[in-house]
């Protein structure tokens, strides 16, 4: 039975196939093999390929098929030029920055955050390879220095989902099985101030799955989500709500509930009619998706056409908006997004009193 969920269209799961086929091929060169000289043997191979596995682990699937587009676009681009990507050439990257930077038809210019992205991709698939990219050698310092100096801007920030955006927004969904299933996303979502990634990778117990990025623990007062998140293991903890139609718990427990899961990844897709949970864990696309459609069904920024209003949300602004709206000390607040630095956690605050502590007076202005 078709899922729930939409199927990319041909041409970006295309570039996503090459990406991922690209990544497969850089493991299988990834340098992890036993020396020269040594013989090889069953036990020891079976060491190589643990090893590998562990060295695939370093990085999250996402950031792999990152860094294999960079080094498929860098190639394609030396190619372009007449010139080869092996071994690096500061000369020809700085030259590389520069173009992605002006940009060249029919290609637009990139962000000072995207390139700088692109840098740390090319060092990593050098570092792959065997070679070491000196990210300090000045036709790449400079000229990286030069794109902040002339292009950077400030970071471009999601609308934060408040109180009552998110009440609005689950308002929407009915009370059938995929609406009990995202109704639990939003709401464990805005409590836990859960990066999408988080959401999905959700497990019932610990380690019933290979792919599980966390797992769930329902108490008489609360949820307590374990997670392997991108800053190392921690711990959310999610009070229950004033009332059963506003708890992410409670929508948890219906959701696990109705949908008879019991093992495995706690949200996944559902049969076309909507009556059936199966197997398939959900891809984190599946929460930015949930997002927008229901802020499209509220009023949420309705004063602006659907195209502004789709692109000012996505799955960001439910941390956003946990850090804008919790009424409660800040550490509390960084705790829970997992923040290294209560600066982190600030840029997450859309809305906050700013002057609230009055150094100019308190040093006697």
């Amino acid at each position: 039975m078709t899922s729930d969920d939409e199927k990319p269209t041909s041409s970006n799961s295309d570039t996503v196939h090459n990406a991922q086929g690209d990544a497969r091929n850089q493991e299988k060169s990834d340098g992890i093999a036993l020396p020269s000289h040594v013989a090889g043997s069953g036990s020891l191979d079976r060491l190589v390929d643990t090893a590998r596995d562990y060295a695939r682990a370093a990085a999250s699937d996402n950031t792999l098929t990152a860094y294999a587009k960079d080094w498929a676009h860098f190639t394609r681009w030396c190619r372009m030029k007449g010139t080869e990507p092996l071994p690096p050439s500061p000369e020809m990257i700085g030259l590389y920055l520069a173009d992605l930077a002006s940009g060249s038809a029919p290609s637009p210019a990139l962000s000072v955050s995207t390139i700088d992205r692109r840098v740390s991709g090319l060092a990593w698939n050098y570092t792959q390879r065997g070679f070491t990219l000196d990210r300090k050698n000045r036709h790449i310092a400079t000229v990286l220095a030069g794109i902040k100096r002339r292009h950077a801007r400030p970071p471009l920030q999601k609308e934060a989902i408040l109180a009552e955006d998110i009440l609005a927004m689950v308002a929407t969904l009915p009370y059938d099985l995929r609406g009990l299933r995202d109704r639990a996303i939003l709401l464990l979502g805005y409590a836990g101030g859960l990066r999408r990634s988080e959401i999905v990778s959700l497990d019932v117990h610990k380690y019933d799955t290979p792919g599980s990025g966390g797992w769930i623990e329902v108490f008489d007062k609360g949820t307590l989500l374990t997670l392997n998140a991108k800053t190392g293991w921690r711990e959310v903890e999610i009070g229950r709500g004033s009332s059963d139609q506003t708890c992410p718990v409670h929508a948890l427990e219906q959701w696990l509930h109705f949908s008879k899961i019991d093992f495995g990844p706690v949200f996944v897709r559902t049969s076309r009619d909507g009556k059936r949970a199966l197997e398939a864990r959900l891809n984190d696309k599946h929460v930015a998706r949930l997002i927008k459609r229901t802020v499209l069904d509220t009023s949420i920024r309705s004063e602006l056409p659907e195209k502004e209003r789709l692109a000012l949300f996505s799955g960001h602004s439910l941390r956003a908006g946990l850090a804008s709206s919790a009424e409660v000390d800040e550490r509390y607040v960084q705790k829970q997004l997992g923040h290294t630095s209560a600066e982190m956690t600030r840029r997450y605050q859309r809305r906050r009193d700013r002057f609230r502590v009055n150094l100019t007076k308190a040093a006697g202005l």
